[in-house]
């Protein structure tokens, strides 16, 4: 788990990020809000290839790391990488939990929660929104099949 210590590498005032996302992508990304439960275009996206953040177009999670958790939201296992996203205590509605940001400008993406009983290999959920992602398809690797 990486913190919300590290610097963000993308830094825009409030002007420019509402310049540049739509009210409902600037109400998630740089308010913390939440979309409605499954009313995201990804929630049942089963396609190959990556998330990457709407507001900055960092790559966050790979296809093969989704899995369905009936939440209402795009659901993960784990992060691209240990560095693409940074994690703070949130106690916005009264309870403690755990907040994900994008590594590189510091969006809100969702939320992580742990010991779920998910039989995932890290027993983590990233509950995030669909509208802090960008999707972008990529060809299945079949090259174990043709071996």
């Amino acid at each position: 788990m990486t913190t919300d210590q590290t610097t963000p590498r993308v830094v825009k005032t409030e002007e420019q990020w509402r310049a540049e996302l739509t009210p409902a992508e600037y109400a998630v990304l740089r308010r913390a809000g939440t979309e409605r439960p499954y009313t995201g275009e990804y929630t049942d996206n089963h396609r190959t290839g990556v998330y990457s953040c709407r507001a900055c177009g960092a790559e966050l999670f790979r296809s093969d790391q989704k899995f369905d958790s009936h939440c209402g939201w795009p659901s993960f296992f784990s992060p691209l990488a240990g560095s693409a996203i940074v994690e703070r205590v949130d106690h916005a509605l009264g309870m403690r939990r755990v907040e994900v940001l994008c590594a590189n400008c510091h969006s809100h993406l969702g939320h992580v929660f742990e010991g779920e009983g998910y039989a995932t290999p890290t027993d983590l959920r990233y509950c995030i929104n669909s509208i802090s992602m960008r999707f972008v398809e990529t060809e299945a690797d079949d090259s174990a099949a043709s071996t």
